[in-house]
């Protein structure tokens, strides 16, 4: 077993005939999933999805994997492989293909459906197009690919195995063992077991549930627990999800066409992803059941029903214009039900209680995973990752989409069931497959890059650190007039400051401080404006700290007259 170590050094070049890993988002986070191949010179990317920012991340919009390792070498990318079409898989591929348009697209009709429908927002167009379906067999450059059916909680989820001339690779994406799906499309263990006697050499398998024990429960488990929501509620229903969730859609349309209710969507991305799915046919409306959000407004609250985005308190979702009342059609009334039909993604914790809150203060009642059955996970647990591992028997196992605690939890469940090599990584570190075995062979850097408005990758770390400063500690101004001629400070300081509890008042005990040390390195010879700023950071810097322990953000400001 390796795992990833801060000192490990650029990897030395690919050895003949070796197969080459480079992981550049989804190992050590949940989300901003991509996996680079090489081999023979060539280059195949598995997904290119985004990463949704947290608190520490103000002012972010976006996460992108970072193209940096192959950015001078995306003329060598044979293809791009999408195994579904959720956020964190496919999210950043306009990015990538703003840097070369033409890279081939491979992915599943539903996948590729909600691929056209982002890229047209970005004004990509003519972009290649290659829609597989489980079973498949494409080839591109050295890189044969075949692709399985698995269980998801979107439809038309793939697996994917790559076999090169140093053995066969099987990705599973994000995927479960559901043997009761609401599709009937179930994980194709018996194509899984198939590889595994060919000889599966390296088996990248989905981290997300790893720690969970047994098997993940059926999406059929909700169906009862939906039903009694709508069998107990005399009022409005609105239901929030992620806009891919299908299946979960489905099940509310059938409860609200059994229970005589009418459904309109709420939220732009929630519109345009079940017209896609309704118009491929795997989205079944039953009969009069939907309406134009503007007609529902005519029906009576115990015949309504609303399906929103938001559930992960998204602060310009609909849901959380709800829980604000400042939505601009949908206002929450005493009586109302509200389900939460989905999971609490780590770090969104905070924002969807604060949206629970807000929803309960106007009365409403919530239903969410904290007091009800009403979401499942999409992910393999435990026991369902000891099947697959017991069935593919793979010589080499790389844990994927996950954080470490759920890699290493992956890790020990196939060392348990006899693996002998079991590599963990993390962004960036390279694993080479060479003779029939995996290893570290070093890192690449491989950073975030924050997508701010239109602006990507020009927010660095330390900006963001700026913007946790101001938004935490606000910030003060210190405008100091010094002569050109004398050398003494002839105005201020002035000093204005904003996000904290001090007035102008509070600053009077240390004007003279920084007065006098102006007037010292003035008198000591320096008069670089930019060292009689610093001059002015400290001192005041060192005074607020002192007195008031805080530490804003300061703006110094010498001007010469």
């Amino acid at each position: 077993m390796s795992h990833p170590h801060p000192e490990l050094s650029a990897p030395r070049a690919l050895p003949k005939g070796g197969l080459r890993v480079i992981p550049l988002g989804g190992l050590g986070e949940v989300g901003r999933n991509m996996t680079v191949f090489e081999h023979e010179d060539r280059l195949l990317v598995v997904d290119c999805g985004v990463l949704f920012p947290e608190d520490h991340h103000p002012g972010v919009d976006l996460i992108l994997p970072d193209f940096g390792p192959i950015r001078d070498r995306l003329d060598q990318v044979e293809a791009l492989v999408l195994t579904h079409g959720h956020e964190d898989h496919i999210g950043a591929t306009p990015y990538l293909l703003r840097e070369r348009g033409d890279i081939p697209l491979v992915g599943s009709e539903l996948t590729l459906a909600l691929l056209d429908s982002k890229l047209r927002e970005h004004r990509l167009k003519e972009t290649v197009h290659h829609k597989v379906k489980e079973g498949d067999r494409l080839t591109f450059g050295p890189f044969e690919l075949e692709f399985v059916a698995v269980n998801h909680s979107i439809p038309d989820a793939l697996a994917v195995a790559i076999r090169t001339s140093a053995g066969m690779v099987l990705h599973t994406g994000d995927f479960k063992m559901d043997q009761l799906p609401l599709d009937g499309r179930i994980t194709d263990l018996r194509a899984f077991a198939r590889l595994g006697e060919e000889g599966v050499d390296l088996f990248l398998t989905d981290s997300t549930n790893a720690e969970t024990p047994g098997f993940t429960p059926a999406e059929k488990s909700i169906t009862p627990v939906i039903d009694q929501v709508f069998r107990e509620s005399s009022q409005r229903i609105i239901v929030a999800c992620f806009a891919s969730h299908v299946h979960r859609v489905q099940q509310v349309l059938d409860a609200a066409y059994a229970h005589e209710r009418q459904v309109a969507y709420v939220g732009r991305s929630m519109v345009r992803n079940m017209a896609i799915a309704r118009d491929l046919g795997y989205l079944k409306v039953p009969p009069g059941t939907l309406v134009d959000t503007k007609d529902l407004a005519d029906l009576p609250p115990e015949r309504q029903v609303l399906i929103s985005t938001g559930s992960q308190g998204e602060p310009m979702s609909a849901l959380s214009r709800i829980a604000q009342r400042n939505h601009h059609f949908v206002h929450i009334e005493e009586g109302d039900t509200v389900l939460l039909a989905s999971s609490l993604i780590p770090g969104n914790e905070n924002a969807v209680y604060r949206v629970i809150n807000g929803l309960a203060r106007w009365g409403a009642r919530v239903v969410h995973k904290g007091n009800a059955l009403v979401h499942v996970s999409g992910h393999a647990s435990a026991g369902e990752l000891l099947y697959c591992y017991n069935i593919v028997k793979p010589r080499n196992v790389l844990p994927v989409h996950g954080e470490m605690r759920h890699m290493l939890a992956n890790r020990d469940l196939a060392l348990a069931t006899g693996v002998e090599n079991v590599v963990v990584a993390e962004d960036g570190v390279v694993v080479d497959l060479v003779n029939g075995v995996a290893s570290v062979a070093g890192k690449v850097e491989c950073g975030y890059v924050f997508v701010d408005g239109s602006s990507v990758g020009d927010i660095t770390e330390s900006d963001l650190k700026d913007r946790r400063i101001l938004g935490e500690e606000g910030f003060i101004s210190v405008i100091v007039v010094v002569d050109s001629v004398s050398g003494k400070v002839s105005g201020g300081p002035e000093i204005h400051a904003r996000g904290n509890a001090l007035d102008g008042a509070s600053f009077d005990e240390v004007k003279q401080p920084i007065i006098d040390a102006l007037d010292r390195a003035i008198a000591e010879g320096n008069t670089d404006s930019y060292q009689l700023q610093q001059t002015v950071r400290r001192v005041i810097g060192r005074w607020v700290s002192g007195t008031h322990r805080r530490r804003p953000m300061i703006i110094p400001v010498v001007i010469e007259a």
